[in-house]
């Protein structure tokens, strides 16, 4: 085991310091704000807007935490079109039960995952390349299957999407992922996994098979994005083509928010939760300023920053616990 391993073993939690003030800061500031968001109203309303975000963010942490640079930029076309293709195609055939649905969600998310990982791991294109090229065919599939917005999602999951009560099956859905990703911390696969992440070459050697790792990371990454998937669905209550693609940039920002390493090896879904909750309530904070006209590009723009000051703050905090050698 390597000295970089140790200290990241040690300091496991060490990056969540700066998430975990940045939520305390912002939840004051939407205190003084937005007092509303802290009703019942406006915690179940918060619960249903920022639960599809948590998942993708937790859909894209095993995936960075493998390392090489890999970061899932197909992650927001996927959603949408597992999304769509529950409304156009399960619907639209008369197959509205939740156990279908959920099937359908996850094996989607899994399969075109592991068929990423195979394109990666395999043939050996670089992740940016292969999760690109998947952003932009996903895209063009979405308006294949669905050219508009439209349809209707089931009553069931409509009343999901009510938005009335805190403790909704949509908060069960991100409880049960959350435990997932818990009950995954003590198996051998997360060590092998932040091993690959922060040494690959002394993970290989030490027996880890670095392969079959990445390839489960994707898998897992493929579960939390049908579970996102089921979110938005019933926050939209219908299906549309386009919306989803935002989660890319939104997932990846939420990501480094949460104090994962993009190099690899350090990452959680506590992680993931904060930086997505601290994400969802940025946007709370803008939306209670008057930018008239330029409200959409002040969003935009503010998301940009924030991910550019992230990483900084990400590379200093990871520069002061690199290991020190004389």
């Amino acid at each position: 085991m390597t000295a970089a391993y140790s200290s990241g073993r040690v300091s496991r939690d060490s990056h969540l310091v700066v998430p975990a003030a940045l939520f305390m800061l912002l939840a004051l500031a939407c205190i003084v704000r937005s007092p509303a968001l802290f009703t019942g109203t406006g915690i179940a309303g918060a619960v249903l807007v920022a639960a599809p975000l948590v998942l993708a963010t937790m859909a894209l942490t095993p995936i960075v935490m493998a390392g090489r640079g890999a970061v899932d930029l197909a992650v927001g076309p996927l959603l949408g079109f597992i999304n769509v293709t529950l409304i156009q195609w399960l619907v639209g055939s008369g197959i509205v039960g939740p156990v279908e649905f959920f099937a359908w969600a996850i094996g989607i998310g899994v399969a075109y995952q592991l068929f990423q990982a195979f394109v990666i791991v395999v043939v050996r294109v670089a992740p940016i390349i292969v999760t690109l090229s998947s952003y932009l065919f996903l895209s063009g599939i979405n308006l294949m299957v669905m050219p508009r917005a439209g349809g209707v999602a089931p009553d069931w999951l409509a009343k999901w999407g009510a938005g009335v009560d805190p403790f909704s099956p949509i908060l069960a859905v991100v409880v049960v992922a959350l435990t997932l990703w818990g009950l995954l911390t003590r198996t051998a696969f997360y060590t092998h996994l932040r091993m690959t992440g922060l040494d690959e070459r002394t993970a290989y050697t030490s027996g880890v098979r670095i392969e079959a790792v990445r390839f489960a990371a994707h898998a897992v990454g493929g579960v939390f994005v049908g579970l996102a998937a089921i979110c938005h669905t019933a926050l939209i209550s219908s299906g549309d083509p386009i919306q989803a693609g935002t989660y890319t940039l939104q997932a990846i920002t939420a990501l480094v928010l949460g104090g994962a390493s993009m190099a690899g090896g350090r990452g959680g879904a506590v992680g993931a939760l904060l930086g997505a909750l601290n994400m969802f309530m940025i946007s709370r904070l803008l939306a209670t300023f008057n930018f008239g006209m330029y409200s959409g590009y002040a969003t935009q723009m503010s998301f940009g920053l924030i991910l550019i000051a992230s990483l900084l703050i990400n590379v200093l905090v990871n520069s002061a616990n690199a290991p020190r050698t004389r």
